[in-house]
């Protein structure tokens, strides 16, 4: 009974290496690189976390499809280094000598990379499913929608340009009201004419011009 319970055990053992090696039919390889995303804060990959990633990779399974009965002993890895890369396939529950199709395995990664990633403080770029496709993360949606940065835009550009326009004008108003003054403090002055072929200096007729001769006779007269 014991050697027969080992045969078993080890033909099931010959039959997963055989399922799970590089290259082989719907397999992936997987490379991880914690000291690079995590720097002194990374951990060790033992036997732990590859039995958290096969829990992982099981649950996708069982999330992507809900006729899946996956069990994490239907996850095998090998091939495993010390710079944390190994390949891994998913055996299909029902017979276990056969792996799932790649297709479904990429799928269910593909749905449940985040949570993946989450699970061991990584993103897409440090745990590298090889033959799957990053997901792209979601569209970030600005602060401010971009039809109201718009509208505050045009706002400021009809703002400015009624500014402009009340500066304008009060300007050219200024203008206008100044003119006329000028012209009438130049009427106020006569021009410079000529009298007997002698220039005459323009006179102002408010202030009035007092005539040198005159002024000279009126002191005679009034020291007498």
């Amino acid at each position: 009974m014991l050697r027969a319970l080992l045969l078993i055990l080890s033909v099931v053992a010959i039959a997963h290496a055989e399922l799970c090696k590089p290259d082989a039919q719907n397999a992936f390889k997987v490379r991880i690189s914690i000291k690079t995303a995590l720097g002194d804060n990374a951990y060790a990959w033992d036997a732990n976390e590859e039995y958290l990633f096969k829990a992982m990779v099981a649950f996708a399974m069982r999330r992507y499809s809900s006729k899946s009965a996956t069990q994490i002993s239907n996850v095998l890895l090998c091939n495993v280094t010390d710079r944390v890369s190994f390949w891994f396939v998913v055996t299909d529950s029902s017979k276990n000598v056969t792996t799932v199709p790649g297709s479904e395995v990429e799928a269910a990664i593909r749905m449940n990379r985040n949570r993946i990633n989450n699970a061991f403080l990584l993103s897409d770029k440090t745990l590298q499913f090889l033959k799957i496709t990053s997901t792209l993360s979601p569209p970030v949606d600005p602060p401010t929608p971009v039809w109201l940065i718009v509208f505050g835009v045009v706002l400021c550009l009809i703002v400015a340009g009624i500014v402009f326009l009340i500066v304008s004008g009060i300007q050219k108003h200024k203008k206008k009201n100044k003119e006329p003054t000028e012209r009438e403090n130049l009427e106020e002055k006569v021009e410079v004419t000529l009298e007997n072929g002698i220039p005459c200096e323009a006179l102002d007729l408010k202030a009035g011009h007092i005539n040198g001769v005159f002024a000279a006779d009126d002191d005679r007269f009034t020291s007498l």
